[in-house]
This record gives structure tokens, sequence and C-alpha cells, in this order.
């Protein structure tokens, strides 16, 4: 089949694109044009010189991406601005902040896969030239007025009044906007695009000269700003605060937000009323908050009985307006306008923005496509908490589930624990366990997974119960690792891996299931009359540290290899007999891979050097010893996972 040339819908006097080779900054750019194979005949009116330099960055497609590709260009044109950037200004800089803004999050909610970001300086006009690709050609942006696609916002619009020339090229596999912003002040008489931003977002003036100027040049940024702060939120209702902060008194006098109740999950025009709760409710006048949230609760905007009951998700709707709760009636500012505005993201309904000005019989075409411009956004904001939220909560119910409620008491053993995952609200990577085996024995384990999250959590799943259930059938200690290692290597540990990753959220292409290393030391006790005998295997972790009476230590195990590296591999244990006052120190890689600079806490056995200063003490008080080493070695909060175990026969 032949090739398919590359198509171009372009606006202004040329197109471009930008070439595929991924970079960061450098000298040179290829030539600003996307092609399919073979390339395009015809030649880019965009070429880039030698001279030229460029950004180029990868972005997950996802709510925080147009806040990173906001601060990868923002330093890109501080570096330059020190050598090459010239002439271009605050202005040049806030416009191509704005742009790179927009073409992402309308990358990021209409086509939803990774994104390509350039960003290319002509060091000999000055002028900046900018494209965002992605990987869903069949969603064309449309260039329409933004009352005929109010899904878009002002998108387009935006990139028109900023550009000198824009256009989108389609590409097989993908498209790409791109955009060319001018490096000199242009006269708005003389500006060939258009009166700008500004008059397309000036409301009618009535918050006097400062909010006037605000609503100029400086509005050019809001979105960029606004976009930035909410993208760090990870609390729905702090988002729902901070959004009320942006709109009053700056582009309205009240504002109130709903969100859904996520178990209930109803749409704009439900049969039933849904599980909206009122979160925010916001006024210039905070005397008034309480009485217009009162009114508010009233007349809930979504639902089948709601303000707006067979509403279409599409743009804003008129929501009665709640003049009892601003004024008493007959007073100037009892009246005025209401616009509900529906907050969906990925299609999913997730609440209602409400926002009021007095004394007006409607809001301004522009102040509403600004606010439903904002309104995505929130959206978005709200939909990444909500998937925070959805997997601190997973993570924190396979923490409780993955560890032990309480460790066993062993006649003749004193034992003391430290476990400190480094990411509180996830499942850890490391573990521990301390059971009866039956038979007279005890059973101990502590291990590390590699990597964390609902991954590790899925292996750790696996390897518990599985300890203790070979423990409990009789096997010995070699034995149990020889069938753990075949556990985790056999094909039923892909169902729970894709389970896990499920949970943890889309892969990468190609990104399938993958091996998941285990390192762990495990050990039966036995007391007997004088003491315990202790036989204990290492694979692939930290060896376990005997500490005599006297002070001495040595190790009390030899080296193997990770479990779920190597099929049938075979294990060996050690047995040793510890005596009254002998003390045994399991650890993680946490404790020993301990970093203060270059150096690890380990180094020049550094572990054993701590733990013979620890003769004469309890097993707690060794615990909390090596615990303070540690943290005290780094000087900062610890980097990994920690965990430790001391057994001490009395």
């Amino acid at each position: 089949m032949g090739a398919i040339p590359a198509q171009r819908e372009s606006v202004g006097p040329g197109s471009g694109g930008c070439g595929e080779t991924p970079a960061s900054f450098g000298p040179s750019m290829p030539p600003l044009h996307h092609t399919a194979s073979p390339p395009d005949p015809v030649p880019s009116p965009l070429p880039a010189a030698p001279q030229d330099v460029c950004l180029r960055a990868s972005l997950c497609g996802g709510p925080l991406a147009p806040g990173a590709a906001r601060g990868l260009v923002r330093a890109a044109l501080t570096e330059w601005g020190g050598r090459e950037l010239r002439g271009g200004g605050p202005r040049q800089v806030d416009d191509t902040l704005a742009v790179v803004s927009e073409l992402v999050t309308n990358a990021v909610i209409h086509a939803g896969t990774d994104i390509e970001l350039a960003c290319r300086l002509d060091t000999v006009t000055g002028d900046l030239y900018v494209e965002v690709s992605d990987q869903h050609p069949s969603r064309a942006l449309r260039e329409g007025p933004a009352d005929d696609t109010p899904e878009y916002g002002r998108g387009l619009r935006m990139v028109a009044a900023l550009s000198l020339e824009w256009g989108v090229t389609y590409r097989r596999g993908g498209k790409t906007v791109w955009a060319r912003l001018p490096a000199e002040e242009i006269e708005p008489s003389d500006d060939p695009r258009g009166p700008g931003l500004a008059v397309l977002l000036a409301p009618e003036p009535r918050r006097g000269d400062g909010d006037r100027d605000w609503l100029g040049r400086g509005a050019l940024t809001f979105l960029a700003e606004a976009s930035d702060l909410l993208a760090g939120q990870l609390d729905e209702d702090l988002v729902a605060a901070l959004t009320g902060q942006l709109l009053v008194p700056r582009l309205a006098d009240w504002c109130a937000i709903w969100l859904e109740d996520e178990a209930m999950g109803r749409g704009w025009g439900g049969d039933t009323a849904p599980g909206a709760r009122l979160a925010r409710v916001w006024h210039g006048s905070e005397e008034r908050i309480e009485e217009l949230r009162r009114a508010l609760e009233k007349e809930p905007p979504l639902g089948g009985t709601g303000a707006l009951a067979g509403a279409l998700p599409g743009g804003p709707e008129p929501y009665p307006w709640p003049g009892q709760s601003l004024g008493e009636p007959g007073v100037q500012g009892t009246q005025g306008t209401a616009l509900a505005y529906p907050l969906v993201a990925a299609g999913r309904p997730l609440g209602t923005l409400v926002i009021g000005r007095c004394g007006t019989p409607r809001f301004p075409e522009e102040v509403v496509g600004l606010v439903e411009d904002l309104g995505r956004r929130v959206a978005l904001a709200i939909g990444a908490a909500r998937q925070y939220a959805r997997q601190a909560t997973i993570s924190a119910v396979l923490q409780r589930g993955l560890l032990p409620g309480a460790v066993a008491e062993i006649p003749g053993v004193r034992s003391a624990l430290v476990y400190e995952p480094c990411d509180k609200g996830g499942p850890s990577g490391d573990f521990y366990d301390l059971f009866p085996a039956g038979d007279g024995r005890w059973c101990f384990a502590v291990g590390d997974v590699q990597g964390k999250g609902p991954e590790a959590a899925v292996v750790i799943g696996l390897a518990r119960p599985w300890l203790r259930l070979l423990a409990r059938e009789g096997y010995r200690v070699a034995d149990v690792l020889d069938r753990l290692n075949q556990l985790l290597l056999d094909d039923a540990t892909e169902a729970a891996d894709a389970a896990a990753r499920a949970l943890a959220g889309p892969v990468a292409p190609f990104d399938g299931p993958q091996t998941r290393f285990l390192s762990l030391l495990y050990g039966e006790l036995t007391p007997f009359d004088g003491g315990v005998r202790c036989t204990l295997a290492s694979a692939g972790h930290p060896l376990p540290l005997l500490l005599g009476p006297d002070g001495s230590v040595r190790t009390a195990a030899v080296p193997q290899t990770l479990l779920g590296v190597v099929e049938d591999e075979t294990y060996t244990s050690e047995t040793f007999a510890l005596r009254p006052g002998d003390t045994l120190l399991c650890v993680t890689d946490g404790v020993t891979e301990r970093r203060s600079g270059s150096r690890q806490f380990d180094d020049g056995d550094g572990l054993a050097t701590a733990l013979s200063g620890c003769a004469g003490l309890s097993a707690e008080l060794i615990a909390e010893r090596i615990r303070r080493l540690v943290h005290d070695f780094g000087g900062g909060l610890p980097e990994d996972d920690l965990a430790l175990l001391v057994l001490q026969a009395e």
C-alpha cells in the first residue's frame, strides 16, 4: 500500500508541525513538520535554523499535565531569556504559557493519550513556536465559535487571538496543534490577531479600575495560574474552597459548589435526586454565607426534582435566583442572575458549579465562557482528587490486611518490632510476621518486595498466607522457600498482578505483567531447656546478625538468590542455638542502605558496629536504639520503608 501523505488543516499564512525525535534543550530542532512515511515532499514554511533552541518533553495525559507543561516552558523561557530571547517581554511569555496550557488541557480532555510537547525559539526573529501532539486523531479540534462548541470552551479562539498563525496537522496515528507567537509588542490597531484575549475575556466594567485592569492582560494567565493552584490539591473539598476564592469577587458576587456522591453516581437529568452535597458556598459578604447556604440547600441543581432537571451537561443553564437570602425585598442588589455549570471529567458527572451576580439581568458572554473554561479545570482537579482518595482507601485496606494484627508471644523469647513505611498513605513493600506453627514451633519472616503500592501488596498478599500454610503443614524452612519461589514464578501470579495494575491505573503500551522479586528472611524457633533452637534462611535479604552477651556480633546465615528470579532454585538453611542473652537482629534494606550523602549505614559493617554497642540491653531498647541511629544517620526523613525485628532469648 502506498504512503499516506500528511494532511494539514491550517489557519494563517502557513502551517507546520514538529519533528518527532525526543530531545531536551538543544541547539537545533528538525523542521516543524509532521509527516507520514515517506516524508511529505512539501517543505515546511516554518523551518528551523541550526542556531535555534528548543524544548521537547513527553507528558502523561493526566490532570497534572497542563501544570507540568507550563512549568517546563516557563523554565525554558527563563533560560533562553538570558541568552537568545529578545524583544518579547512579559506579554510573549504570558501568551506562550496561556497557549501551552490551553492546548495541553484540550489534549488531556479530548484525546486522553500521552502528549508530546515542543517549544522552539527562532533566535533570529525572536518568534516562539509551540506544538502539542497526541495519539488520537479521530477527535479533531474544532475551530467554530465557542457558542457552537461549548464543550471546547474558548480553546482555539484563545490560540487564534494570541498567535500570528496556527494550525492542526493530521497524521497517521495522531495529530498536532501548533502555533507561532510573535516576539514584538504590536499595537492593537495593527495587530493581525485582532483585539486579542483581553477583549475576548473582558466583561462589562462594574467593579472599578482595579478590576478593569485585571480583566485586561491579567486575564491571560488567570486560567493557567488557576490550573496550577488546583492541580496540586488532593482533597475535593479544598478544590471547592479554592474555586470559590478564585471566582468571588473577581467574576461573581457569590458561588456554590455541589459535589456528587460517588456511591450514588447519578448524572444530570436523572429520574431521582442524586446524592449531591453542598460542599462550598462563598459570598463577597461573609455575613450572608450561612443564609445563602440554607437557601441553596432547598434547591439543589441536579436530579429529576432539582432546578435543572432534564438539562444536558453541555453548558451552563439558568439557576433560580435566591433573592430572599441576598437582602431585604425591594433593596437594591437583591435581584440578579445565576448560572449553573456541570462539572464533568472523562464523561462522568462530578458536581455542579453555580455563580451569581447581583443587579444585572445576565452575565456577559465572555465571562460565561471564562467560567466554563475554569469549570473544566475544576472538574479535572476534583477527578484527580477522587482518584487519589480511592487509591488511598484501597491502600489503607490493603495495608491492614497485609500485616498481622498482633505478633505471637514465644516462651523464652522476648521480641520487639519496628515498622515504618515510607509512604504513610500506601502499602509498603516491607512486611513481617511472627506466628505459631504448631508442635511447639514458632515461625518468623521479614521480607521486602520489589516496588511499592498495589503491585507489591499483591505479592505480599500471596507470600504471607503461603508462608503460614506451608509452615503449619510441617514443611522445613528450606522447603518453604523452594515452594514460595515457584509460586512467584507461576502463571497464577499474572492474574493477581493484572488486578493490582488495574487498581493502580492505566498501563503503558506493552507494559504487561512482570515477575515480582521478593527478598525474604524466614526462620523457625523451637524452645528447649536452656535456650531456643533457630533454623533460618536468607533469600536475597540483608543477613541477620547474632549479638552475644559479651558484645560479639556475627552473621547468622549465608546469602542466597532472591525469590521469584531463578526457576527450580534449591535453598538451604542454617541451624544454631540462641542461649540466654543472645539476640538475633533481622532488618530490611531500609536499615542497611540508609544514605547520608554517598555513604550507607552498613558501609564498613556499620550495622554490626551499632549492634555491638547494644550488649546488655533488652529487645525493646535494642530495637529503639537501632531505629534512632538509622534516622540520625541520614539527617532527614527515610526514603525507603524500614522494618526490623529483634528476637532475644531469655
